[in-house]
C-alpha cells in the first residue's frame, strides 16, 4: 500500500511547475516542451493533460479536438494512437502571434503517458485525467501502476466525478480537488467558516484569480496548512505576481512561461 503523502514528501515551497510544458514557449504538452522546461528551465514538476485514444491508450493532450494544436481537426478520442501518431503537434504553436510557426514540420509528435513518464523518470507530474469516460480512471491506474509512477503523480480532474472514480480506483495516490469541493473550500473559508474537511484531496491546484478577486491570501495559505494541504497556483505568467507569490511562500506556480518563473525564482534568491 502507497502512503497517502508519498508525493508531498520533501517538497519544500516554491515548485517551479511547467503548466502543459510550457505552452507559451514550445508546442504544450509535448515532450519538446517537457524537455526544454526540465532542462533549460530546472522545472520541479510538470503540469500535462491525458485523454484515450480510440484503442485506449492515454495519450497526452488538453483539448478533446485535434484542431488547435495540431494540423489534423476532429474529436481525438475518434482516432487510434498510430493515426495520432502522424500528425505535427507542433504545427499551431507561433511565439509571435502566426508570424513564425518555428516547429512546423520538426517531427513533434502527441506523446503518450507512459512516453512521458520514462523520459523523466524521477519527475513529479501534476496529471488531469480530461475525458468523462467510463473506465477511463481504470486504463490510467493500470498504466501508472505497471509503470511504478504512483507516489510521484498527483491525478485529479476539474469535473467532480472524474475526480471521485479517480479516488475510489486510486484510493492511496494523490489526489487535487476538483472544481465543486475546491469551491467549497475556499468560498467556506472566504465567508468567515472553516472549509470542509475531505480526506480525499491533497492539493489544491486552483486559479489565482476569480473574477478581480485575488483568491490567495493569509488566510487560505493558514487554512491550508493547519489541514495539511498544498497549494499550487494556475496559471501565472505575470511577473509581478510570481514575485508576489515567492514572498507569500505559495506551495507551486503553474506558469505557461518557465523561462520567466525561473528567472524569477533565481532573482528572488528563494529555494526551489
Amino acid at each position: 500500500m502507497l502512503p497517502r503523502d508519498t508525493f508531498l514528501q520533501g517538497l519544500k515551497p516554491t515548485l517551479h511547475i511547467a503548466h502543459r510544458g510550457g505552452a507559451l514557449v514550445a508546442p504544450e504538452n509535448t515532450l519538446e516542451a517537457f524537455r526544454l522546461a526540465v532542462e533549460q528551465h530546472r522545472t520541479d514538476m510538470l503540469e500535462l493533460d491525458v485523454h484515450l485514444t480510440r484503442d485506449g491508450e492515454v495519450i497526452v493532450a488538453h483539448d478533446d479536438t485535434l484542431e488547435r494544436c495540431t494540423d489534423a481537426e476532429g474529436p481525438l478520442a475518434a482516432r487510434t494512437l498510430e493515426e495520432l501518431r502522424r500528425l505535427d503537434a507542433g504545427f499551431r504553436f507561433s511565439p509571435d502571434n502566426g508570424h513564425t510557426f518555428p516547429f512546423r514540420g520538426r517531427g513533434v509528435r502527441l506523446p503518450t503517458l507512459r512516453e512521458v513518464l520514462r523520459a523523466f523518470p524521477a519527475l513529479r507530474l501534476n496529471v488531469e485525467l480530461k475525458p468523462d469516460v467510463a473506465g477511463a480512471e481504470d486504463v490510467l491506474a493500470r498504466l501508472l501502476t505497471e509503470e511504478a509512477a504512483l507516489g510521484r503523480v498527483c491525478l485529479g480532474s476539474e469535473q467532480d466525478a472524474i475526480a471521485e472514480r479517480l479516488v475510489r480506483v486510486l484510493p492511496d495516490a494523490c489526489h487535487f480537488y476538483p472544481r465543486d469541493a475546491l469551491a467549497a473550500f475556499i468560498l467556506t473559508l472566504k465567508a468567515g467558516e472553516a472549509p470542509p474537511e475531505d480526506a480525499r484531496y491533497s492539493v489544491l491546484d486552483m486559479p489565482l484569480y476569480f473574477g478581480e478577486v485575488r483568491l490567495v491570501d493569509d488566510a487560505l495559505l493558514r487554512a491550508a496548512a493547519e489541514r495539511g494541504k498544498w497549494i499550487n497556483v494556475w496559471t501565472v505568467d505575470d511577473p509581478a505576481e510570481m514575485d508576489r507569490l515567492l514572498q507569500e511562500g505559495i506551495g507551486g506556480i503553474m506558469t505557461d512561461r518557465p523561462d520567466l518563473l525561473r528567472q524569477r525564482m533565481d532573482a528572488s534568491g528563494k529555494p526551489g
